[in-house]
């Protein structure tokens, strides 16, 4: 186990804990971390990228640069935010979701665990990258893949809101 590593113009708020084999900021950009914030051990994040209040992680976390994520937020274990972001508040975004870059989402979501989002419809270098919109108070649910450019609507669900497989096979 290491101490925290942290570089360049890292600003954290009051009460945060930092526990080992994280790595904070570089000498290209500032990081703002709001108040209690709890950053679990592995988690990675780069410079610019401004953090709200009460922001938590799970176990080895990456937030690329150019992110903004607000208050009250959780980012499971394993997840990934791929950069030029923005997550708004009260978001839980659950264990091994990848957040493409150019992501929007919004307050009061729900991210299941290995949910996706995508933002080359080509899958070729050199085209336009265009991520996903997920509305206010959207759910998606577990393995779900959300494609470039989708606006996924206010309240929404993605994926199947009535009973688990395992319900259905109780039955049976």
């Amino acid at each position: 186990m290491s101490d925290p590593i942290i570089r360049g113009d890292v600003r954290l708020g009051k009460g945060c804990v930092i526990q080992e084999n994280v790595i904070i900021g570089s000498e290209e950009g500032t990081v703002v971390i709001g108040d209690e914030a709890i950053i679990r051990s592995g988690t990675v994040i780069y410079p610019q990228v401004r953090i709200g209040d009460r922001f938590r992680t799970g176990h080895h976390v990456l937030i690329r640069e150019k992110t903004t994520i607000g208050d009250h937020v959780l980012i499971g274990t394993n997840s990934v935010v791929d950069g030029s972001c923005t997550i708004g508040d009260r978001v839980s975004v659950q264990t091994g979701v990848y957040i493409t870059t150019h992501t929007t989402l919004e307050d009061e979501l729900f991210m299941g665990p290995c949910s996706v989002t995508t933002n080359d419809k080509y899958m070729v270098r050199g085209a336009e990258l265009i991520g996903p919109v997920i509305r206010r108070g959207a759910r998606i649910g577990a393995n779900a893949v959300i494609l470039p450019g989708v606006v996924v609507g206010e309240g929404a669900v993605v994926g199947n809101p009535g009973k688990s497989v395992i319900d259905r096979q109780s039955r049976i």
